[in-house]
């Protein structure tokens, strides 16, 4: 299975014809140092807040080294957001817009149990060749079959049904790329994060790209304001989901089309 290429063969046509019948491709070399340095050295303070909150609720329980909804002004978010990565490929996959669904990150360590280790989807509904949702990996350490790589089940984004755990570890790839790598796949495919067995983490980035009228897990234009995305320039602006709002009140309703909290093209 060839589904490896270095960032600089990020073309459309291998992009389909292995996301199609694998249901995963691997960009390598796609990260500079500068902004991997950056996303690693946010990831522990970011994690801290997160817990505790976590903690507080009563839900740390299997939320070891999991880190939700990196969408901050003060975070490397925009920055990674601005490169576009794989923005093409997105596009095509979704056939048209889209929007930034979820950003969160995972903290792989030795003897954690967090809940992506469970073999599982991040879509709950099947959609077979109706996509609505296309993940991203960024990987921010090597990713080795000691430390956890995750489980890939090659093809399975073709078929509904949930494998038994002993069918997916029997036939599941891993997915060992180098640090700075991007792993886009169909949301459809079943997976799980490895185990680590090193005394090193883990660390990737997580995230999910939807068709723009799908809800966002957070409402990432209200939680950044409103007035803070009129200074985003139009990709920014697109891929947070200022372009597909709802409106709150009578008055933000009725607006010119050019006003309006959801725009045209969102479909």
């Amino acid at each position: 299975m060839n589904n490896k290429f270095d960032y600089s063969e990020a073309d459309i046509t291998i992009f389909d014809k292995v996301i199609s019948e694998y249901g995963w491709i691997v960009y390598e070399n796609a990260l500079s140092n500068e902004l991997l340095d950056e996303i690693n050295d946010s990831l522990l303070p970011a994690y801290e807040v997160r817990h505790k909150i976590q903690q507080a609720n009563g839900i740390a329980q299997n939320m070891d080294g999991t880190l939700h909804h990196l969408v901050e002004k003060e975070l490397f978010t925009l920055k990674f957001l601005e490169q576009k990565y794989a923005h093409e490929q997105i596009i095509h996959f979704l056939k048209g817009n889209y929007i930034l669904n979820s950003l969160g990150a995972v903290i792989n360590v030795r003897n954690a149990q967090p809940y992506v280790q469970n073999v599982h989807r991040d879509v709950r509904t099947f959609t077979g060749s109706f996509k609505l949702m296309i993940q991203m990996m960024v990987i921010l350490d090597d990713f080795t079959v000691e430390n956890g790589a995750t489980y890939m089940l090659t093809g399975s984004h073709k078929h509904d049904k949930k494998p038994d755990d002993q069918y997916f570890y029997d036939y599941a790839d891993r997915a060992v790329a180098g640090k700075g790598s991007i792993i886009l796949f169909d949301a459809n495919l079943w997976h799980a994060a490895g185990k680590n067995y090193t005394d090193k983490p883990r660390r990737t980035l997580t995230m999910a790209f939807t068709k723009p009228f799908m809800k966002q897990q957070l409402d990432y234009p209200r939680l950044l304001g409103y007035e803070f995305g009129e200074e985003l320039n139009d990709h920014l602006r697109q891929v947070i989901g200022y372009n597909a709002r709802t409106p709150t009140d009578l008055y933000e309703y009725y607006q010119p089309v050019h006003k309006r909290m959801y725009q045209r093209g969102q479909e």
